[in-house]
């Protein structure tokens, strides 16, 4: 395993030098620093997604569901219409981007919280009834999006849309601080519980057996997922299978149901193919699509591939 984590590692930093470095040209400074962010921002948000994912699925104990069905990303839209109706398009332009984004996380990470303490109150125990009301509130949200974006000005209409769908090129180089230091240090504690989770994986009935604070960890775990995918969400934008993605190839490349491994392989095959994927369609594609949605696609295969191969467990 630790060979595949090496591989991994080279592959990673190959591609990375490989976005970086050709093609600078004369104004080379400006332009490395423009990569340099949007770098940042891919390999951030592919860390996050990825450890938010295997989080999500061990509580769950799913493997074809992802953090998104919580209506997360229903939420993030409809936060964008409500911003832009009620400030107008030119107060919605005005609003600074730490502003913004935190605006966007204290509401996201607001609701899943309120959600998680409302419906866990009486145990872990109910994680099928609190994903069933992400569910349906995901449903509301998007309605009242969608009724919202008719009654709007074709022009606010317009930005909505261009806000709401994710991009790595509007990556704000001033929030990238914040949100590297907030993803690695709830990756860490992600990593520092990887023992926990395994047991956890169990189930409940055997893991309260072997002494574990079941429903205490069940908690954490979904607290930790909603930061890291409110904070990548707010930073690029929705990417509802990327961690699907990520989650499906890790597991049979590890060989192993181990938390540490499976965090660790998922993390950087995230990385690199969001990093690759950038590259491609940089350089190779001249930006014809968008990296999100291929991820978007493929994403798609890969769920109905597992639904209909019956790898839910």
């Amino acid at each position: 395993m630790g060979k595949r984590l090496i591989l991994l590692a080279v592959a990673l930093m190959f591609a990375s030098a490989l976005y970086l470095l050709p093609g600078l040209g004369q104004k080379w400074q400006f332009v490395l620093s423009l990569r340099s962010t949007r770098l940042a921002g891919l390999l951030v948000v592919g860390m996050a997604v990825a450890v938010a994912t295997i989080l999500f699925q061990t509580v769950a104990r799913n493997r074809i569901l992802t953090p998104q069905i919580m209506g997360i990303d229903a939420l993030f839209l409809f936060l964008q219409t409500a911003l832009v109706i009620s400030l107008g398009p030119i107060g919605f332009a005005a609003i600074s981007g730490p502003a913004k984004f935190a605006t966007e996380v204290t509401v996201l990470v607001g609701a899943a919280l309120l959600l998680f303490g409302t419906l866990l109150g009486r145990g872990a125990q109910d994680v099928p009834r609190m994903m069933l009301t992400g569910v349906i509130l995901g449903i509301l949200f998007r309605s009242a999006s969608g009724f919202l974006s008719r009654v709007m000005d074709p022009n606010a209409f317009v930005i909505v849309q261009s806000e709401s769908a994710a991009s790595f090129s509007r990556i704000d180089a001033s929030l990238l601080p914040f949100v590297a230091l907030t993803t690695a240090m709830v990756i860490a504690v992600a990593i520092g519980l990887a023992s926990k989770l395994d047991v956890l994986a169990l189930g409940r009935p055997t893991a309260v057996s072997l002494g574990l604070r079941h429903d205490r960890l069940v908690l954490l775990v979904l607290v930790l997922v909603a930061v890291l995918v409110a904070v990548a969400t707010a930073l690029v934008g929705p990417l509802a299978f990327l961690g699907l993605i990520v989650a499906a190839l890790a597991r049979p490349l590890t060989g192993s149901d181990r938390h540490l491994p499976l965090l660790l392989t998922a993390m950087l095959l995230a990385a690199l193919m969001l990093v690759a994927g950038q590259t491609l369609f940089e350089r190779a594609l001249g930006q014809q699509s968008t990296l999100p949605a291929v991820v978007e696609f493929v994403g798609g295969l890969v769920f109905l591939g597992l639904l209909l191969k019956g790898r839910i467990r």
